[in-house]
């Protein structure tokens, strides 16, 4: 996994969200996708980010250039644990 082509295509979206109080974070699978994970943190903006729907849409299409497709979204709040495969890296 190029690391490189992943975070250049989400620096945006991390920059947007950091601007916001939010911290946005990758991790990849061993199925060569990437789940991206949104942290809330002190006094971040409830009503910046948009619908979990609208996330992985833009999220999906910010990683088209690179060989990585997009696994799922991680919203603050959400119930959902990331489980990685053995070997796999948070980033």
């Amino acid at each position: 996994m190029n690391a490189n082509d992943v975070d250049n295509a989400l620096q945006e979206f991390r920059d947007v969200m950091s601007a916001d109080g939010y911290l946005l974070r990758w991790e990849p699978t061993d199925q060569g996708r990437v789940v991206v994970t949104i942290e809330a943190g002190e006094g971040a903006c409830a009503d910046c980010l948009v619908p979990k729907a609208v996330m992985e849409a833009m999220m999906a299409a910010a990683l088209e250039p690179t060989a990585f497709g997009l696994d799922h979204v991680v919203m603050p709040g959400s119930q959902e644990t990331n489980s990685l495969a053995p070997g796999d890296q948070q980033r």
